[in-house]
């Protein structure tokens, strides 16, 4: 799991807010390739090939990571390394233990963790979810400039809580763009 590059670049005042300036390497999206994709608003949890579940995990420069912590990558901007808790070990593990309970064909993968106590619940969920990120949901972006997709991600947000879009390449690539990005403080 890395980090997935925001679209538009941070402005260097507001870094809460994005510029109309393209971050190098997202240009693709303008150019219309790739496919976008509902963000869920919760936690990124994945399921490993052996059948293990970890917590997406965040440690801040000059802090230790947690036993066990599978490190993935490191923001060279923040210096924040991004990786894996065991799942036992996260404070979402009682709300993993709710999702799962309520049965469903898990898959090796990413899934957010979304429900009632997980970031104030934007999703709007009656009980802790697991949603595999392969099968998201698929946001048409007909027209991809900065305005048309400013009111693009603010308006799913405003409708149904999303937090954002996720645009893929077939190549792999990933970008973001979130509705808070636009939030003028």
């Amino acid at each position: 799991m890395r980090k997935i590059p925001t679209l538009f670049a941070r402005d260097p005042e507001d870094r809460r807010s994005v510029t109309t300036e393209v971050n190098p390497g997202c240009e693709w999206v303008l150019a219309g390739e790739g496919t976008a994709t509902r963000k869920y608003d919760g936690t990124c949890v994945m399921l490993d090939e052996h059948g293990d579940w970890w917590a997406r995990r965040e440690v801040r420069p000059g802090r230790a990571a947690p036993a066990g912590y599978l490190a993935v990558d490191t923001d060279p901007v923040t210096g924040k390394m991004q990786g894996w808790e065991p799942m036992a070990r996260s404070s979402f593990a009682a709300f993993h233990a709710e999702a799962l309970a309520g049965g469903g064909d898990w898959q090796p993968g990413t899934y957010e963790l979304v429900g009632p106590k997980i970031n104030g619940n934007p999703e709007r969920c009656d009980s802790h979810t697991l949603l595999r990120h392969a099968a998201a949901e698929v946001v048409p972006t007909p027209v991809r400039d900065f305005d048309s997709l400013r009111r693009l991600v603010l308006d799913l947000a405003a409708a149904s809580g999303a937090e954002g879009v996720v645009f893929h390449h077939q190549d792999g690539r990933m970008a973001k763009l979130k509705a808070r990005d636009f939030q003028i403080s």
